[in-house]
């Protein structure tokens, strides 16, 4: 694929929107201890394999730079949730989650690798180290393996990187497909299709052709995957920790009816997993990440291409939301990283770190030696967690 590997006065303008990330030496001088009932949270990770456009998602409508990289694909009329950033329209039951308080945006994240390879990015995003070769598990299974009891489940056609390592406490499950379909086969032939939108559409309604429908009605995409992991880790002895992949993101072409279609599911997979959680959603944290971001422009054909700063969500009934998290840089020629995209300003692992200590009740020490073993310098996300 042609794009696999391709790729002041302004920076007063830099905005500390929320003061998410505090000092590393507080963890080692209060370590924190499990709260009461952790040992029945759940949580659950959704990676968006293709590089998400976190300005499309949440555009920074405000932004003095935004309408100018943007042009003719600037989101027209977002759903404004505070006086810089709103949400794209398709995401209106996200934008409820928000003003409930269960919803929250982290701007300007990405895992350490800060390349532009789909395939490196994603290896060190499911690793949890800061190369995409550093370790042969992922840092979910690790956390399997450091956790005192529990189960884990991939919702997924074959065993991620994520959770590989978990041992005998890890399973993945997915809707039997056509006899002569290799699930294998289809995740590598994936990415070759993802780049074009106009096959990319085709391809995941037949990969998913032999799936199970929900009410009779369309292929088992991502609101149904995430419905059936929340509805089997919502049982008192379900797995707590769940994983769900869904692909298409990368949207170098006619990036708005594409990401228009996708921001849709992932919409009525929110909506959907907070369904299937029911009863257990106040213990529940639903992180959605992804691989990369985009280029801050436009290219010539009204799409974008592969970037380093993301972003990600954080929602459910156990996240104190309806705020925006994380250190945004801003757009201007000074801020971008590199002139083209969005800086990074935050570690993906910084913000996995806290969810376990803080909601899974995982020890620092145990994070830090086992599951992250090569972040102790990241300072943790801090106030997010619902009291």
């Amino acid at each position: 694929m042609a794009h696999e590997e391709t790729m002041s006065a302004l920076e007063r303008q830099r905005r500390g929107l929320l003061a998410a990330f505090g000092a590393s030496a507080l963890l080692t001088l209060f370590p924190r201890v499990a709260a009461a009932g952790a040992s029945d949270t759940r949580l659950l990770l959704v990676l968006l394999r293709g590089g998400l456009d976190g300005l499309h998602l949440l555009p920074p409508y405000a932004e003095p730079a935004y309408a100018g990289l943007r042009r003719d694909g600037a989101v027209a009329d977002p759903i404004r949730i505070d006086g810089l950033f709103g949400l794209h329209p398709a995401m209106r039951q996200s934008a409820a989650m928000y003003r409930a308080g269960q919803l929250l945006p982290l701007v300007a994240v990405a895992p350490p690798y800060r390349q532009r390879s789909h395939f490196d990015a994603q290896d060190c995003l499911e690793n949890g180290t800061a190369t995409p070769n550093g370790a042969r598990d992922g840092w979910l299974g690790r956390c399997v393996r450091a956790m005192s009891g529990g189960q884990a489940l991939a919702v997924a056609a074959v065993m991620p990187l994520a959770l590989r390592g978990g041992s005998d406490r890890v399973s993945n499950w997915w809707p039997p497909l056509p006899r002569p379909v290799d699930p294998q086969l289809l995740q590598q032939l994936q990415p070759l299709y993802a780049a074009d939108p106009r096959l990319s559409e085709t391809f995941e309604r037949s990969a998913g052709s032999g799936g199970m429908p929900r009410d009779g009605k369309g292929a088992f995409a991502l609101p149904e995957a995430m419905r059936v992991a929340a509805q089997r880790m919502s049982a008192a002895d379900g797995p707590r920790i769940g994983f769900v992949e869904d692909s298409g993101w990368d949207s170098h072409r006619n990036q708005a009816p594409q990401l228009q279609r996708k921001l849709a599911e992932l919409d009525q997979g929110l909506a959907a997993a907070r369904e299937g959680f029911g009863a257990a959603w106040p213990r529940t944290v639903v992180a959605v990440v992804t691989e990369f971001g985009r280029t801050a422009a436009l290219n010539g054909t009204d799409g974008t291409d592969h970037g380093t700063g993301g972003m990600a969500l954080l929602c459910g009934g156990a996240v104190r939301g309806g705020r925006i998290g994380g250190d945004w840089p801003g757009l201007g020629p000074s801020q971008l990283n590199e002139g083209r995209d969005l800086r990074a300003t935050t570690d993906l692992r910084a913000v996995f770190k806290s969810v376990l200590v803080e909601h899974l009740g995982l020890t620092d020490a145990a994070v830090e030696r086992s599951v992250f073993p090569d972040s102790r310098g990241l300072p943790p996300l801090r106030d997010w967690l619902r009291a």
